[in-house]
């Protein structure tokens, strides 16, 4: 039996925090946008609540958290990006409310709007009750850990926020890409810039309250963790922290084991962070549920996590993480 037939993963409890939703509303903005082929994407996955409730099945999750991938919701119009950031938000809160036991909701802001996103912050926090935030590397050009964003990290850590950090294209992607999807090294740097600057220029180190998922096994992280640190030796000017301190700060983020975490990514993120603070991810439907089921299977069978520790991964840092999550779950 080929992969692509391979049965459901069993059930496993898993809380996948890394999966993503694709509303016809949303898809229709996406190709007026120019985003048919989003990040150098071949296709615009097929999604419907229905079959992502199965794909949960195939990779052995009881709950998911969605949340819209790159490009985002803002396409180079403020009121537009406002305009789409609250459709997609409340379609997701509408799913989450016909599924409250299996779903919750990462909702989207029309970054670099701050003024809009913040409206958009409070909206979807405190009417729709969504579950955190995500946040792209970068919105059209502007990184996560910019000053300009300050208001809103102000605003994330009054209210101990959670945020899914996605990685988007970088801009000027025209000028580097490789004749392959952006998503194959891209996204890679992409959320390894993102980190790196946020305990860069201090606004991990000054807004502690706000909980920060990084993904895909932290990127490129645990190899240029030390890389950091001995540049801030030679150049401290360089930040606001010390080397010690930078990678103490690398430590407070969580993060998520989304895509091909095994078996060398997770063996690297474990020397950066403890177990305690991974959580379990499958980028559906960007990973087909064929693959995603593959590296559940495969997360199923490292030695890299014992009984104990990949119960913590799949299911109970989550808990911990998302209070709101762990109510509806009755857990």
């Amino acid at each position: 039996m080929g992969l692509r037939d391979a049965s459901p993963v069993p059930l496993g409890g898993r809380i996948n925090v890394h999966v993503h939703y694709l509303t016809e509303g949303y898809r229709e903005a996406m190709r007026a946008g120019g985003h048919a082929e989003p990040d150098g994407f071949p296709t615009l996955p097929d999604w419907s609540v229905e079959e992502a409730l199965q794909g949960m099945e195939r990779v052995g999750a009881d709950f998911a958290v969605l949340s819209v991938s790159s490009p985002g919701v803002h396409f180079g119009d403020d009121a537009a990006a406002r305009e789409l950031a609250r459709r997609v938000n409340e379609e997701g809160a509408a799913h989450v409310r016909a599924h409250p036991d299996r779903l919750g909701l990462f909702a989207s802001l029309p970054l670099p709007d701050v003024e809009g996103s913040l409206v958009e912050l409070g909206y979807a926090l405190d009417e729709l009750g969504a579950d955190g935030l995500i946040l792209q590397s970068n919105s059209n050009g502007l990184y996560l850990g910019d000053h300009r964003l300050d208001p809103l990290f102000e605003e994330l850590d009054r209210r101990g926020s959670v945020a899914l950090i996605h990685p988007a294209s970088p801009p000027g992607w025209e000028n580097i890409e490789l004749a392959y999807p952006r998503p194959l090294l891209e996204f890679i740097f992409e959320s390894t810039r993102a980190v790196a600057n946020l305990v860069l220029t201090g606004t991990r180190h000054r807004f502690p309250n706000v909980e920060l998922i990084a993904p895909h096994a932290g990127a490129a992280l645990p190899v240029v963790a030390d890389r950091i640190g001995g540049l801030l030796d030679m150049v401290p000017q360089m930040s606001e922290l010390s080397a010690a301190e930078a990678i103490e700060t690398l430590g407070t983020f969580w993060y998520d084991v989304a895509g091909f975490s095994t078996p060398r990514q997770l063996a690297a993120i474990q020397t950066l962070v403890g177990v305690d603070r991974l959580l379990a991810g499958s980028d559906q439907p960007f990973t087909p549920d064929w693959k995603a089921a593959e590296l559940a299977s495969n997360l199923d069978a490292t030695p890299l996590l014992d009984e104990g520790e990949r119960e913590a991964v799949y299911r109970g840092n989550a808990l911990r993480l998302l209070p709101g999550v762990a109510a509806r779950m009755g857990a």
